[in-house]
């Protein structure tokens, strides 16, 4: 059956119109992923004329009525091991289904400027997955991103304030290449509820720009702005998976999960 779905799924992909992501190989990383997940399932999903690869998690307690969608770094996968994964399948333990999605991605070898139109396809692809989890009786949405997934969900978000209900952004860096895709200038823009995590051995881009995405969130006037370096992490926090997911759901649990008592006042 998972092969019928695989070939149908790929059979999708060739149907849709090309863009600047390289759809060639985001139909090989469809075709394995959707092979070899054991947690999760496949989900298709369409923006703007585009097909591409969701991973549906749902919580482990059952329908809790709070969503997360994935957003990974450059030329991966949404059950990529490096954060993604962990997160993936870490989150829905915790209470929180999530719905990893396939960001527009390029050849291994591309430079970074090269990305730039790809931002104007990944919010396109972000709103695709936040209303498919509204669909699906999502009451809260919230975007967690690593890397260049991340500043592209920065933008997205500066652009479509109403369009989740919060943002993590892990390991951004500053790219200076272009406004669109500065995650500084985004958070100049951004007012709901942000955390800035990092590591304490982040790559150079991340660490020398933490003032600088403070000082945005300042100028938004955004007190709901949180920054925090995990000791001993580098940029694919590699050993520090699970404190990587006890950090992240601290933070959606002090936002978004009502104690006992607030449920129950008048």
């Amino acid at each position: 059956m998972k092969k019928n779905w695989i070939y149908l799924f790929v059979l999708f992909f060739w149907q849709v119109s090309a863009g600047a992501s390289d759809l060639a190989k985001e139909k090989r990383w469809s075709e394995q992923v959707s092979d070899s997940l054991i947690d999760g399932e496949p989900v298709e999903l369409k923006a703007a004329d585009t097909g591409f690869l969701g991973i549906y998690t749902e919580a482990q307690q059952g329908d809790s009525g709070r969503a997360v969608i994935l957003a990974h770094g450059v030329g991966v996968h949404p059950d990529w091991p490096d954060v993604v994964h962990p997160l993936r399948v870490g989150l829905p333990e915790h209470g929180w289904s999530t719905l990893s999605i396939q960001m527009p991605i390029l050849e291994n070898d591309a430079e970074l400027k090269s990305y730039l139109p790809l931002f104007d396809e990944a919010g396109p692809r972000l709103a695709a997955a936040a209303d498919y989890l509204r669909k699906n009786g999502a009451d809260t949405v919230v975007i967690v991103a690593h890397s260049l997934g991340a500043a592209m969900a920065a933008r997205y978000v500066a652009d479509n304030p109403k369009a989740v209900d919060g943002l993590v952004l892990v390991s951004v860096g500053r790219i200076e290449i272009d406004p669109k895709m500065d995650a500084v200038a985004a958070l100049e823009k951004i007012k709901l509820p942000v955390f800035d995590l990092y590591g304490s051995r982040d790559l150079e881009s991340v660490l020398s720009s933490v003032n600088a995405r403070a000082g945005a969130a300042r100028k938004a006037g955004n007190d709901d702005f949180r920054q925090f370096a995990m000791e001993g992490a580098g940029h694919f926090y590699r050993g520090t998976e699970d404190a990587l997911v006890r950090r992240v759901y601290g933070w959606l649990k002090s936002h978004f999960e009502k104690t006992d008592n607030e449920s129950t006042a008048p």
